[in-house]
């Protein structure tokens, strides 16, 4: 069993509140969920405005398709308008590994 996962840096555009944050991150965090094979969640920076980390993870029986959806899952927030993708950092582990 492969197991990634991908913590995605995220500068939000001109949001000035909490509430304002979470009109940006809810949205984006259901379409991942609903548009990818993982698991995933807003995982640090809640008390900033305009920055937030997202956790993403996903499982499979090959390496492959775990780099290709976690690939994907970058691309597609890498393209989000409303927001700049500053840094992603990725790690693949096997249930093997000691």
């Amino acid at each position: 069993m492969w197991i990634g996962w991908l913590e995605l840096d995220v500068l939000l555009g001109d949001v000035h509140s909490l509430k304002e944050k979470r009109s940006l991150v809810r949205p984006l965090v259901a379409a991942l969920w609903k548009g990818f094979p993982v698991a995933v969640a807003e995982v640090a920076d809640q008390d900033l405005h305009r920055r937030t980390r997202i956790g993403v993870t996903t499982v499979s029986g090959d390496a492959a398709h775990v780099a290709a959806v976690l690939d994907d899952v970058e691309r597609f927030v890498a393209e989000r308008p409303e927001v700049q993708l500053l840094s992603a950092h990725r790690g693949l582990t096997s249930s093997d590994d000691d």
